[in-house]
């Protein structure tokens, strides 16, 4: 061991409270008291581990010093993966720091130092939350988390991905909190107060877990800090300052159970801070001795206000190491160097102290993928686990693996060459930095101002701009004369997900129905419903037509608003034209209100249950003034229905079933077992216009009653498209119409569907539907036609035939108070239709049957972590129908609870479920790029995990028969994808993996074989 002192390190003899050094081990942070505020300083590493680089006048000793806090610094630490920087002191105040690139020197304002910043550090985030000081901040195992403890008796846990957002604020301690320590595992953060109690909170919900007491009950709140630490292992937690039999310790809490049989004996003072090394270690195997495989171990650091520091093996009953009158004043802080080896302390003092160990003092530390092992077959899923590109034990045993990753390491040098060239101009400015003083800086940059006289005599100088201007971020080492041992876990980097809004194909278009549709019951013995149809019609407006409502999905909607069925979407029209929504009645209510005609006989619906409150009104479109008095008697207020209203609802039909009475207050109930479905059905309107894309000069006008032939009435139709214009009139009322860039149709009210081209010719005669129509949708050339009996029918127009004909939505709304919410006809013709329940489905011709394609409440979706496997670029993801149809938003909060309220075989289960049937729903949804997009998510996580024999099973259908066969029933492509391109896509994913690398040689040399035949 060594042991070093370094006098360049100091506050100006004021205290030092806290160090860290940063991941990558090329520098290290103090914080404590400055001049008249808080500071905080970085230094270079280097010279601390080399005499020479010490006595190098060229190479910089502080890097950086920030004097922004008003008050002294209690604690900083960098985050894992080294990037940000957080500082919290007496100012009630947290700083995010984050360092910039810089275009000159600068100095802290105020100073009187005259050496430059070497780095320029800015504050990123300023977080505002605690009415008292900050004791201490920690940061989450993954950087997703960082949490800060104050006087106030809290603990405030911040989100990382957004500052200045607040998660929870953990309230449960009566006495200063002094401490924090995140589990490794991710599970727990614990925290010690002056209330004589450690609380170990739940991260899943931020609730308590429990509160151990019993050895801190004869401690004092003497100690400044109380600084806990969780073992690597994640199986102990060692408090600060806690007694046993008036004697200070430091308490071992073993997790299993929060058991206090052990502690840390020997200070003579209170101990103030504890620090467990970030290496998990077996012991050395000497040259000559057994090959048994020996116990892992952990090692810890202990300090106490006695100024002496000890260094604790958890394997060993005494400690490894004592050092007595390490300083002057009580040890403060304590950080060890990623590589386990290294220490550094600080002290009250205003010094620092550093420790270099070897591996024979403490041992062999356990690979990143040994200690993700231990972390795995413990605890399941953890936090803290990393990814190694590679096994470094595993040998490779095949040229083409070995080319493979040749190529690989080829192409991260080139990124890493790249990145070096772009931050060359900040070493080189660096470098004419060194030795240089911010005076003669300034001299030069004096020579450079321009300087004028007024009339007068009186000198102008005109301002020179040198302030720092940030340029980018910046992560490298400076002036390192040794290479630095450890290197930042590249799994450790989080990313913020994006909220994207999703956009439909800018060929669909509808205009019919509403999102929220209704369900509704009728006898069979009753006449169809275009006898009793509305037939009011919208006033004449030329500055305002009025359109009809849509039940399709629009071309934008919010990812968490695509299948809710509690909004109503208005259809999209061009300038001038107002959107009108029918009033939407779920099947609870069982309601429907008609206008009463000589031929039409009144409707009554099964309502045992409901009041007459709940009877819901017609919401009415502006009417003629001819029709505003016929119309008064329908208008409806809240509240119990008139007279006429109850006798009409009272009135039963005659079924095969039982009439139940009910008293003169409730509806007459009817219960029938042949009831058949009904759907709402557009109101003609007078004119209204559509919008047929994203184009504004892409769009059709419809007219009703425009001109009158032999008595009859005649509608027409206008198709504005790229400056060209074409009409076609029809017999009867449009009721709906819907188009795309290749079609044109329209359904009026005789039940009739006529289907125009492009240019405006007729492409069939008019189309008998077997009800009046409830949604029409066009896309490309497909047109899908659901009508009010609930039949679904599907064509294709370019090849004239029809794909699906009158499918019957009965499968899908026989559950009650069920209402078709949003329709989606696909750029290959697939219908899919979402519910009120958060259920889609899509009938696939194929199969001749309805198939679940996405739910909102799947469990399996709420509980599957396969955010590791995604790629960078998700875009695809964001414009397919599936992603339509789901619509979701991922929520790191209910991952996090859902990590661990499961195990983890469990875990690997649904998740690999999910994902299967990702691949499944966009197979059957006939969208390749999804396909594609799931289906490569899909083996990178069996190539995580390890299911070979699945992994296999996908190869082996994408890689098909080797020899050509009359017998094989095999298809080359899918979904217009080449199999045989996609498995090329999927070996590089094997590849990652060598436990794999007989599986990648085995089907990379079948495709090598194929290519040369």
């Amino acid at each position: 061991m060594k042991l070093l002192k370094p006098s360049w390190v100091n506050h100006n003899g004021k205290p030092i409270f806290s160090v860290d050094i940063h991941p990558d081990g090329t520098k290290f942070a103090t914080g404590g008291q400055g001049q008249d505020s808080g500071k905080v300083v970085i230094w270079n590493m280097p010279p601390m581990l080399k005499e020479e680089d010490e006595k190098n006048e060229n190479i910089p000793k502080m890097l950086c010093q920030m004097d922004n806090h008003l008050a002294c610094v209690n604690c900083v630490r960098w985050s894992n993966n080294g990037a940000y920087l957080a500082s919290g002191g007496d100012d009630k105040l947290i700083m995010v720091w984050k360092r910039s690139g810089y275009i000159g020197p600068s100095t802290v304002f105020g100073s009187s130092s005259k050496l430059a910043n070497v780095e320029q550090w800015r504050c990123l985030s300023i977080l505002r939350s605690h009415s008292g000081d900050v004791m201490d901040v920690a940061w989450s195992p993954h950087d997703a988390w960082l949490a800060s403890c104050s006087v106030d008796n809290t603990v405030v846990i911040w989100n990382a991905l957004k500052f200045p957002e607040i998660i929870s604020t953990l309230r449960g301690h009566s006495g200063l909190v002094k401490g924090l320590t995140w589990d490794p595992v991710g599970k727990y953060i614990a925290s010690q107060a002056d209330d004589h109690s450690i609380k170990v909170w739940r991260t899943m919900d931020w609730q308590l877990e429990t509160s151990i007491t019993k050895p801190f009950d004869e401690c004092g709140g003497t100690t400044h800090v109380l600084r806990l630490s969780w073992s690597p292992d994640g199986h102990y937690l060692v408090s600060a300052h806690a007694m046993n039999n008036s004697g200070p310790t430091a308490q071992i809490i073993e997790r299993d159970g929060w058991k206090t049989n052990m502690d840390f004996v020997g200070h003579r003072k209170a101990v103030t801070v504890v620090k467990f090394n970030p290496k998990i270690f077996k012991k050395k195997q000497k040259n000559g001795s057994s090959t048994k495989t020996s116990c892992p171990y952990c090692c810890c650091a202990v300090g106490s206000k006695d100024r002496s520091l000890s260094v604790w093996l958890t394997c060993l009953k005494r400690p490894l190491v004592v050092i007595h009158e390490l300083f002057d004043k009580s040890i403060m802080d304590i950080s060890w160097t990623l590589n386990g080896l290294g220490i550094l302390v600080c002290s009250m003092d205003g010094s620092v102290a550093y420790l270099d160990f070897s591996q024979d003092e403490l041992g062999d530390p356990l690979s990143e993928e040994e200690k993700n092992n231990i972390h795995q077959s413990t605890y399941g899923k953890s936090l803290a686990i990393t990814t190694e590109p590679q096994l470094p034990n595993t040998v490779i045993e095949n040229p083409e693996m070995l080319k493979f990753q040749q190529r690989q390491q080829l192409q991260q040098d080139g990124e890493h060459m790249v990145q070096a060239q772009m931050e060359a101009p900040i070493h080189n400015m660096a470098s004419m930095m060194n030795g240089e003083s911010l005076e003669d800086i300034r001299k030069n940059l004096l020579k450079k101002q321009v300087e004028t006289r007024t009339a007068d005599g009186r000198r102008r100088i005109t301002p020179l701009c040198i302030a720092q201007l940030d340029t980018g971020d910046f992560s490298t080492a400076f002036f390192n004369s040794i290479p630095i041992s450890g290197s930042l876990p590249g799994s450790m980097m989080s990313s913020q997900s994006n909220q994207q809004l999703i956009s439909l194909d800018s060929n669909t278009t509808s205009s019919s129905g509403a999102l929220k549709s209704n369900v509704e019951l009728v006898g069979n013995n009753t006449k169809p419903a275009e006898e009793t149809a509305n037939k009011e019609s919208g006033n004449v407006s030329s500055s305002s037509p009025v359109a009809p409502t849509s039940i399709t999905a629009q071309p934008k909607i919010e990812p968490m608003k695509a299948l809710d069925s509690r909004f109503t979407e208005r259809s999209k029209a061009t300038s001038g034209t107002a959107g009108v929504a029918h009033l939407n009645q779920t099947a609870v209510d069982r309601l429907k209100e008609q206008n009463v005609t000589k031929d039409s006989k009144p409707r009554v619906v099964e309502s045992s249950s409901d009041s007459e409150e709940k009877i819901p009104a017609s919401k009415q479109l502006s009417k003629r003034k001819g029709e505003a008095d016929a119309d008064l008697a329908e208008k409806r207020k809240k509240g119990r229905p008139r007279k006429e209203s109850q006798r009409l609802m009272s009135v039963s039909l005659t079924v095969q079933s039982q009439v139940a009475s009910t008293s003169e207050k409730e509806l007459t109930c009817v219960t029938t077992s042949s009831l058949t479905l009904r759907l709402p059905t557009p109101t003609p309107q007078k004119s209204f216009t559509l919008q047929l894309s994203s184009d504004p000069s892409m769009y059709i006008e419809v007219e009703n009653e425009v001109k009158t032939v032999g008595g009859n009435k005649l509608s027409q139709l206008k198709c504005h498209r790229e400056g060209k214009e074409w009409e076609a009139v029809l017999t009867s009322r449009i009721v709906a119409a819907a188009g795309s860039k290749e079609v044109v149709c329209v359904a009026c009210e005789k039940r009739m569907l006529s289907i125009f081209s492009g240019s405006g010719r007729r492409i069939f005669p008019p189309i008998i539907l077997p009800s009046p129509i409830s949604t029409l949708q066009c896309t490309g050339s497909y047109v899908m036609a659901l009508t009010a009996a609930a039949a679904l029918s599907v064509w294709d127009v370019q090849n004239q035939n029809i794909i699906i004909k009158n499918e019957s939505l009965q499968p899908l709304l026989s559950g009650n108070d069920l209402t078709v919410s949003q329709t989606l006809l696909t750029k290959r013709g697939i219908p899919v239709l979402s519910l009120s329940n958060g259920k889609a489905y899509c009938f696939s011709p194929s199969l001749s049957t309805w198939s679940l394609v996405s739910d909102k409440q799947d469990s399996l979706a709420q509980c599957a972590d396969y955010r590791s496997c995604m790629p960078s670029q998700d875009a695809v993801m964001c414009s397919g129908p599936l992603a339509i149809i789901q619509g979701r938003v991922s929520n790191a909060g209910r991952q996090a609870a859902h990590l661990f309220t499961m195990p983890h075989l469990v875990q690997k289960e649904t998740t690999m479920a999910y994902l299967e049937n990702q691949v499944a729903a966009a197979l059957m949804l006939q969208s390749s790029q999804e396909y594609r997009h799931w289906l490569l998510i899909y083996a990178q996580y069996l190539v995580n995990e390890g299911f070979e024999q699945r992994l296999r099973e996908v190869c082996q259908d994408l890689l098909g028969p080797v020899h050509r066969s009359s017998d094989s029933q095999w298809e080359s492509r899918i979904l217009g994808l080449w199999k045989r391109e996609l498995l090329k896509e999927l070996l590089p994913l094997i590849g990652q993996n060598l436990r794999f690398q007989r599986l990648f040689t085995e089907y990379q040399e079948q495709l090598d074989i194929l290519r040369d035949k």
